[in-house]
């Protein structure tokens, strides 16, 4: 019968000690390895994903800021542009109102008035304290702007008057800007050069209708258009009939 000393006999339990803790150790590590590759696998996959995501969304705003750079600019330019077709019609507005003849009385400005003939009248109403044309009152005047492009030797006489309502000094402004939309209106949708234009501004002094009725009122505040025209039967000037030279410097108010 064989006999193990005590001391072989812990010596082959230590190894086999050994052995099932490296067995184990092994066995831990593989498994540990198989669950965490496919973990590890999933985050460079998301690292990925969120890495192109982010180049995405750089590469949308980029393109986003660029788009809104653009946007900008455009915008900049058609203001700009706006801008100086805004100070161009402000410029011609201007030279326009200097240009026409403002007067009290038309026979004051004009040598030889009698020699003009009254070729054609037009005459458009506005609303309560309003200078602004109508569709109607436009509607008018292309009527009345037909006549001009043939019409030699001529003047206008562009005569605004308002209701009585309201002071005096308030109306004469308010008649006088009356008459110069209508001035601006057959100035430039007819070429008309503003010294033919005599401006009359009437305010309240001047009824066409009472004002003690609203229909009267309406019809008071108007502007009445007269084409004059001093040329003769065979359509020349007449010998005698002229605009004052200067272009009719403004008399009176």
């Amino acid at each position: 019968m064989m006999r193990i000393s005590r001391t072989g006999f812990a010596t082959g339990s230590a190894v086999a000690a050994l052995s099932l803790v490296f067995t184990t150790g092994c066995s831990t590590k593989n498994y540990v390895r198989s669950q965490s590759e496919p973990v590890i696998q999933k985050t460079n996959e998301l690292d990925d994903a969120t890495a192109a995501n982010n180049r995405a969304i750089h590469d949308v705003d980029s393109r986003s800021q660029a788009g809104i750079q653009q946007a900008q600019n455009s915008a900049n330019q058609a203001q700009t542009n706006a801008q100086s077709a805004s100070q161009a019609a402000n410029t011609a507005q201007s030279s326009a109102q200097e240009a026409v003849n403002r007067t009290d009385s038309l026979a004051g400005v004009v040598a030889n008035l009698d020699n003009y003939k009254q070729a054609g009248d037009v005459s458009v109403t506005f609303g309560f304290n309003k200078s602004n044309l109508t569709k109607d009152a436009k509607d008018q005047l292309d009527q009345f702007g037909t006549q001009l492009a043939g019409a030699k030797s001529y003047i206008l006489e562009v005569t605004g008057g308002t209701d009585s309502v309201g002071s005096k000094e308030y109306n004469y402004d308010l008649s006088d800007r009356r008459a110069m939309a209508v001035v601006q209106y057959l100035a430039s949708k007819y070429n008309v050069p503003a010294h033919k234009f005599y401006l009359v501004g009437l305010g309240k002094d001047v009824e066409v209708d009472s004002n003690k009725t609203s229909a009267g009122r309406a019809k008071n505040r108007h502007v009445e258009i007269q084409l004059l025209s001093n040329t003769g039967d065979n359509g020349a000037p007449a010998t005698q009939g002229s605009a004052n030279p200067g272009g009719g410097s403004p008399t009176g108010r």
